[in-house]
Protein backbone atom coordinates (compact mmCIF):
# COMPACT_ATOMS: atom_id res chain seq x y z
CA UNK A 1 0.00 0.00 0.00
CA UNK A 2 1.51 3.28 -1.03
CA UNK A 3 1.14 6.07 1.57
CA UNK A 4 1.11 9.77 1.00
CA UNK A 5 4.11 11.37 2.56
CA UNK A 6 3.53 14.85 4.17
CA UNK A 7 6.66 16.79 4.93
CA UNK A 8 6.96 19.26 7.73
CA UNK A 9 8.45 22.28 7.32
CA UNK A 10 11.12 21.63 10.02
CA UNK A 11 11.59 18.12 8.00
CA UNK A 12 11.80 20.43 4.79
CA UNK A 13 14.45 22.67 5.80
CA UNK A 14 17.13 20.32 7.66
CA UNK A 15 16.34 18.50 4.71
CA UNK A 16 17.95 21.14 1.85
CA UNK A 17 20.77 21.94 4.77
CA UNK A 18 21.45 18.59 4.95
CA UNK A 19 21.74 18.13 0.93
CA UNK A 20 23.31 21.72 0.55
CA UNK A 21 26.16 20.33 2.70
CA UNK A 22 26.31 16.72 1.17
CA UNK A 23 24.97 16.94 -2.05
CA UNK A 24 25.62 13.08 -2.43
CA UNK A 25 22.75 12.56 -0.10
CA UNK A 26 19.93 13.70 -2.31
CA UNK A 27 19.94 10.21 -4.45
CA UNK A 28 20.14 8.34 -0.66
CA UNK A 29 17.51 10.10 0.59
CA UNK A 30 15.14 9.93 -2.45
CA UNK A 31 15.67 6.07 -2.40
CA UNK A 32 14.66 5.69 1.35
CA UNK A 33 11.55 8.43 0.85
CA UNK A 34 10.26 6.28 -1.53
CA UNK A 35 10.88 3.10 0.18
CA UNK A 36 9.03 3.86 2.85
CA UNK A 37 5.85 5.28 1.04
CA UNK A 38 5.75 2.11 -0.85
CA UNK A 39 6.46 -0.31 2.43
CA UNK A 40 7.31 1.35 5.89
CA UNK A 41 8.25 -1.72 7.40
CA UNK A 42 10.71 -2.35 5.09
CA UNK A 43 13.59 -4.11 6.76
CA UNK A 44 16.28 -2.10 4.60
CA UNK A 45 14.64 0.86 6.88
CA UNK A 46 14.87 -0.53 9.92
CA UNK A 47 11.50 0.79 11.26
CA UNK A 48 10.82 1.39 14.71
CA UNK A 49 8.61 2.47 17.30
CA UNK A 50 9.79 4.83 19.45
CA UNK A 51 9.48 5.63 23.05
CA UNK A 52 8.98 8.52 25.71
CA UNK A 53 8.58 12.15 24.20
CA UNK A 54 8.29 10.85 20.88
CA UNK A 55 5.91 7.87 21.93
CA UNK A 56 3.42 8.45 18.98
CA UNK A 57 6.32 8.30 16.13
CA UNK A 58 8.56 6.28 14.31
CA UNK A 59 12.05 6.10 12.89
CA UNK A 60 13.54 4.90 9.59
CA UNK A 61 17.51 5.08 8.59
CA UNK A 62 18.52 6.64 5.41
CA UNK A 63 21.94 5.10 5.93
CA UNK A 64 24.14 4.24 9.44
CA UNK A 65 24.17 8.06 10.28
CA UNK A 66 21.27 9.32 9.91
CA UNK A 67 17.25 9.11 10.95
CA UNK A 68 13.86 9.93 9.81
CA UNK A 69 11.27 10.41 12.18
CA UNK A 70 7.47 10.18 11.02
CA UNK A 71 4.24 9.55 12.04
CA UNK A 72 1.65 8.07 10.81
CA UNK A 73 -1.58 9.56 10.30
CA UNK A 74 -4.50 9.94 8.07
CA UNK A 75 -4.98 12.87 5.12
CA UNK A 76 -8.10 13.02 2.80
CA UNK A 77 -9.10 10.02 4.61
CA UNK A 78 -6.47 7.86 3.23
CA UNK A 79 -3.09 6.94 5.48
CA UNK A 80 -0.38 8.73 5.07
CA UNK A 81 3.10 9.65 6.63
CA UNK A 82 3.90 12.86 8.02
CA UNK A 83 7.70 13.45 7.77
CA UNK A 84 8.45 15.20 11.39
CA UNK A 85 12.49 15.64 11.27
CA UNK A 86 15.63 14.39 10.01
CA UNK A 87 19.36 14.06 11.38
CA UNK A 88 21.38 11.81 13.12
CA UNK A 89 20.39 9.85 16.25
CA UNK A 90 21.64 12.66 18.74
CA UNK A 91 19.53 15.57 16.74
CA UNK A 92 16.33 14.03 16.21
CA UNK A 93 15.74 11.89 19.37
Amino acid sequence: MTRVLLRSSAFIHTARKLINRQPNLAMELQTTLELLSADAFHPHLKTHKLKGDLHDSWACSINYYLRIVFRFVKYNENEAILLESIGSHEEVY
